[in-house]
C-alpha cells in the first residue's frame, strides 16, 4: 500500500499560481478549445435553420463556457469540482438540437436545455445510490472511448488546406506542430513544459503564415468590441406536444453525457496531485452540480448544452500544472472573448491542420488516462472482460461494423456514437454482473461501538454460512477498527450504519454505509496510504486504528459522498496474527 509521488505535477490543484502564469496557461487552454466553443453552435444553428440567431448562439456559448469553467475551478459550497475542467458545447446533442430548432426555434431549445440541467442536479443527489452502476469499469471505458469518434475528425482536419496551397504546406505545418508538442513533452524542462500548448500552435501558425494558410483577413475584418444585434429569444413555456416529444431524447442524452463526464471527473483528480489519492466523490458530485447549474444558465441563454472537455486531463498531465487558478483564468478569457470578436478571430484563424496536430497527442493521453483508471481501480478477469467487450463494441458501432442495416437508424442513430454504445454496453454488463452476484448478509443499527456484540454475532453467522470461519477473528478485528476509524473521523453525532457482508473470490467483502461525516473529514483510504510512508513510532493515538486496519484488511476503499460514507474492506481468510504495536520498527501491510 505504499504510495508513489507523481513528480510530473509541478503545481497541484490547491497551489497558489502567480497571476501572470495562470493567465498565460489560460490563454493556451483557450487557444485549443475556442474553435469548438464557437464553431459547434454555429454548425447546429445553421443546421436548424436559425441563422438569424447564430451570432447570439456563439456569444452565449462563450459566456456560458466561461461561467462553467470558472465555476468548476471555484467550488462554491457543493457546486464546482475545484479542478481545471474546461467546458463548452456538447457534441453529443448534434443529432437532436437541429430538430428542436426546426420544430420550435431557440425558445424551445432553451426550455429543453433548462429541463436537462434540472435532470443533472437530480443525478448529482443520487450519485451515491448509483455507485454500483457507475463503477470505475464503466467510467474508465467511456473515457477510453472518448478519442474514438474524435480521431477521424482530427485526421480529416489534417488535410484541410485552402485550394491552391503548396502541397508541402500542410505536412510541414503538421510536422512542426507535432515536433514542438511531443519534443517538449518528452524532453522539455519543467518551465518549457508549462508553455507547450502555446508554443506548438504558435510555431505551426507562423510557418502556416509563410505559406498563406493563416486567415489574416478574418482577423482584419472582425470588430474589436461588440455584442450580437439579435437579442435573447426567451423561453417557450407553453409545454406543448413538441416539448414532450423531444424531452425524452434530451434527458437520455443528458444522462449519457453525465455518465461520460463522471469518468473525466475521476481522471482529473488522478492527474492533479503529486501523491496518489483516493477519489473524492464529493468533488465528483460537486462537478456534476456545476454542470447542471451551467446548463440551467445555458438553457436560459438559448444555446447548446455545456459539458467538460476531456482534453483538460491530458493538458494537465502534459504541462504539469493543475492549479485551479488556471481554470479561473480560462473562464475570464472566454468571457472576454465573447465581447472581443477580434480576439476570437485570432484563434479561429489558426489553420485546421495546426489545430488537429496539437490535439492529436492530447487525445492519446485521454485514452491512456482511461487505461490507468482501469488498472488503479483493480482489474480482474470480470472487469477486464467488461472493458474489452465494451470498448470494441463502441469501436464497432462508431464505424458501422456491427449490423448497420439494423442499428444505424436505431433511436435516431444514438448507437452510432462509440462513447454512447460502448458506455451503454459497459453499463448493461455491470448491471448483469450485479444481478447475478450472490446477495450479501445485512446488519442495520446505529454507528456505535456499543453495537459490537450484535455485530460479532452477525459476523459469526456470516462466517459459518460462507465457509470463512477461519477468518472470523480477522473479520471481527477489521470491523472494530473500521468502526473506530469512522467514529474518530465523524462529528460525534449518532448515525445509522448498514453493514453488508458477502463472499467474493474466496475473500470476505465488508461494506460499511453510514451518514456523511462532513466535508472536511479525512478519507480513511488516504490516511492508510499516507501511513505507509511514515515510521510506526511516530503514530499518534488517532492513527492506531488505521494501522491496525491495514494489518487486518487486504484492501480498503473509502467513497465519500455528501450524504453517505461507504467503506469497503476486503478480508482474506487467514488466521489472525498478533497485531503490530505503534513502537515496532516495521508494520506489515
Amino acid at each position: 500500500m505504499a504510495s508513489t509521488a507523481r513528480t510530473s505535477v509541478r503545481y497541484e490543484a490547491r497551489d497558489a499560481l502567480p497571476a501572470p502564469l495562470a493567465f498565460g496557461m489560460g490563454l493556451q487552454h483557450s487557444a485549443l478549445q475556442v474553435s469548438f466553443v464557437v464553431l459547434f453552435p454555429a454548425i447546429v444553428f445553421r443546421a436548424g435553420g436559425a441563422e438569424n440567431y447564430l451570432s447570439w448562439g456563439v456569444f452565449a456559448s462563450l459566456l456560458t463556457a466561461g461561467v462553467f469553467t470558472g465555476l468548476q475551478a471555484l467550488r462554491i459550497g457543493r457546486v464546482g469540482a475545484g479542478y481545471i475542467l474546461v467546458g463548452g458545447p456538447s457534441t453529443i446533442f448534434i443529432a437532436i438540437i437541429p430538430t428542436a430548432l426546426v420544430a420550435g426555434g431557440p425558445a424551445l431549445l432553451a426550455t429543453l436545455v433548462v429541463a436537462s440541467g434540472l435532470v443533472q442536479l437530480v443525478f448529482m443527489w443520487q450519485l451515491a445510490r448509483l455507485r454500483q452502476l457507475l463503477t470505475p469499469t464503466v467510467t474508465s471505458t467511456v473515457l477510453m472511448l472518448v478519442p474514438v469518434p474524435v480521431m477521424p475528425l482530427l485526421f480529416d482536419m489534417l488535410h484541410q488546406t485552402p485550394p491552391g496551397a503548396a502541397a508541402a504546406a500542410g505536412p510541414l505545418c503538421i510536422g512542426l506542430t507535432l515536433a514542438v508538442i511531443i519534443g517538449l513533452g518528452l524532453k522539455g524542462t519543467d518551465t518549457l513544459r508549462l508553455w507547450t500548448l502555446g508554443l506548438a500552435p504558435i510555431a505551426g501558425s507562423l510557418l502556416a503564415g509563410l505559406f498563406g494558410l493563416y486567415d489574416t483577413r478574418r482577423v482584419a475584418e472582425a470588430a474589436w468590441v461588440g455584442v450580437p444585434d439579435v437579442g435573447w429569444p426567451g423561453l417557450d413555456l407553453s409545454f406543448g406536444p413538441l416539448f414532450w416529444a423531444l424531452l425524452p431524447a434530451f434527458v437520455l442524452l443528458t444522462l449519457i453525457e453525465t455518465i461520460k463526464s463522471t469518468g473525466l471527473f475521476v481522471a482529473i483528480q488522478r492527474v492533479s496531485w503529486r501523491r496518489p489519492r483516493a477519489v473524492d466523490f464529493r468533488a465528483v458530485q460537486a462537478a456534476v452540480a456545476a454542470t447542471g447549474v451551467s446548463n440551467l444558465l445555458t438553457g436560459l441563454s438559448a444555446t447548446v448544452p455545456s459539458t467538460p472537455y476531456s482534453e483538460s486531463v491530458s493538458v494537465v498531465e502534459l504541462t504539469g500544472v493543475a492549479a485551479r487558478r488556471v481554470g479561473l483564468a480560462i473562464g475570464v478569457v472566454y468571457i472576454l472573448l465573447a465581447f472581443l470578436p477580434k480576439g476570437t478571430a485570432l484563434f479561429l484563424a489558426i489553420p485546421d491542420p495546426v489545430i488537429a496536430a496539437a490535439l492529436l497527442p492530447l487525445f492519446t493521453l485521454i485514452f491512456v488516462a482511461g487505461m490507468r483508471e482501469v488498472v488503479q481501480s483493480g482489474t480482474d478477469y470480470r472487469t477486464g472482460l467488461i472493458v474489452g467487450v465494451s470498448f470494441w463494441t463502441g469501436v464497432g458501432f462508431q464505424y458501422d461494423m456491427i449490423f448497420p442495416a439494423y442499428f444505424s437508424q436505431f433511436a435516431g442513430g444514438l448507437l452510432q456514437n462509440g462513447m454512447t454504445s460502448g458506455g451503454l454496453t459497459a453499463l448493461l454488463l455491470t448491471v448483469l454482473m450485479k444481478l447475478t452476484a450472490p446477495r450479501g448478509s445485512k446488519f442495520r443499527g446505529p454507528l456505535d461501538l456499543a453495537e459490537l456484540p450484535r455485530i460479532r454475532a452477525f459476523l459469526g453467522t456470516f462466517a459459518t454460512a460462507s465457509g470463512l470461519g477461519v477468518a472470523l477473528e480477522r473479520l471481527e478485528a477489521a470491523t472494530e477498527e473500521t468502526l473506530q476509524a469512522l467514529l474518530d473521523a465523524g462529528s460525534g453525532d449518532r448515525r445509522a450504519l448498514l453493514l453488508t457482508a458477502r463472499k467474493e473470490d474466496g475473500e470476505a467483502i465488508l461494506e460499511f454505509i453510514v451518514g456523511a461525516v462532513g466535508d472536511d473529514s479525512s478519507n480513511l483510504q488516504d490516511q492508510m496510504t499516507f501511513l505507509a510512508d511514515q515510521p510506526p513510532e511516530t503514530a499518534l493515538a488517532s492513527e492506531v486504528s488505521f494501522r491496525l486496519l491495514r494489518h487486518f484488511a487486504s484492501a480498503v476503499h473509502h467513497q465519500q459522498f455528501h450524504d453517505l460514507d461507504i467503506v469497503t474492506v476486503r478480508v482474506a481468510p487467514l488466521p489472525l496474527a498478533a497485531p503490530p504495536r505503534p513502537d515496532e520498527p516495521g508494520t506489515p501491510g
